[in-house]
């Protein structure tokens, strides 16, 4: 007999955890000197707000065909 797995739901919604992440993203960004680490920490909020745009606009209805 195979185990079933156990799966549970995340907390809070794609957009909502996105949007998390890019605000702890650009928060810990601001408190290093420039340098590379700091630019990769922009450069992942960046990537976290263009995926959280990509999901909405995914997630719209959007526009609905004439009948």
């Amino acid at each position: 007999m195979t185990k079933k797995r156990n799966r549970t739901r995340p907390a809070l919604s794609l957009q909502e955890r996105l949007n998390r992440f890019t605000q702890d993203a650009r928060a810990a960004a601001k408190k290093l000197p420039a340098g590379t680490e700091r630019h990769t920490l922009l450069q992942k909020a960046r990537d976290g707000e263009a995926a959280a745009e990509i999901e909405r606009l995914l997630s719209s209805p959007g526009p609905q065909d004439q009948k």
